[in-house]
């Protein structure tokens, strides 16, 4: 049967209730849809939808978040789309929503994410298994921010993502609510993803920098040119996927959090 869906983006779809061959292209999200169950629905993902291993081998790539093969995608003959504004072009989505519906989510907070989850759940017949998830994830991030608060953590924080030039996560992105969650402030006042110098980072006193593993690979070597940029600072490498993938890997994220915590004391 057909039924309407608004997106997140006020965008109305209509689809095949429930769908049949969906594509997402957005690994956090992907990863969601497998954890619901939707082992054969799924036709197509991107090249860095990488989990679950066994599933993203077997399932048709559809180029990358922000290069789709549209072509491709057109061969499968999807009935629907999930992709998010953050993670793809809207030149792309412009472009698809012309022939297939597409929905879209737009993620600020844990609380977008849970309704997220729930969101598209509805659309592919899931409610039950969202509902169990989202359970977990509240309860979880519920008792880490008791921990934060138990612990004392109050520490100013920045949260590096590229270098070459230097970015950092700002207000008004998911990261910085999951920092928040934690105890943590971040030092990084303006919105999205600003880039800085840093002389500038070191002015701004962070206590603690977190260099992340995607999107690009910081490693052990990159640590040393931190603390010797901001020698009053404890530099720590972060699973980047802990603090930005916002669909069923949340339940993951609690437990690796919970030990983070433990270091922060």
């Amino acid at each position: 049967m057909l039924r309407q869906f608004t997106d997140q983006l006020d965008q109305t779809i209509t689809i095949n209730y429930p769908p049949k061959r969906i594509i997402s292209i957005v690994p956090s999200q992907t990863e969601l849809l497998f954890e619901l169950g939707l082992n054969e629905e799924v036709v197509g993902l991107t090249r860095f939808c990488i989990y679950p291993a066994q599933q993203f081998k077997a399932k048709t790539k559809v180029g990358g978040t922000k290069k789709l093969n549209i072509e491709l995608i057109r061969s499968l003959k999807p009935d629907l789309i999930i992709g998010n504004k953050e993670e793809n072009t809207q030149e792309d989505i412009e472009l698809l929503r012309k022939e297939f519906p597409v929905w879209m989510s737009d993620i600020f907070t844990l609380e977008d994410a849970m309704k997220t989850i729930t969101q598209i759940a509805e659309l592919v017949d899931r409610q039950p298994e969202a509902a169990y998830l989202n359970y977990l994830i509240n309860a979880g991030f519920t008792d880490l921010q008791t921990l934060a608060l138990q612990q004392g953590i109050d520490k100013k924080v920045a949260y590096l993502i590229w270098k070459g030039p230097y970015m950092l996560a700002g207000r008004n992105t998911f990261i910085n609510d999951v920092l928040v969650k934690n105890g943590l402030t971040n030092v990084i006042k303006a919105d999205r993803y600003p880039e800085i110098e840093l002389q500038e980072l070191a002015a701004l006193k962070p206590e603690l920098v977190l260099l992340s593993s995607e999107p690009y690979p910081f490693r052990e070597k990159h640590i040393e040119e931190l603390k010797m940029a901001i020698p009053g600072a404890k530099v720590m490498l972060v699973d980047g996927e802990m603090f930005s993938w916002y669909g069923s890997r949340l339940v993951k994220a609690v437990q690796y959090l919970f030990q983070l915590q433990k270091e922060l004391k």
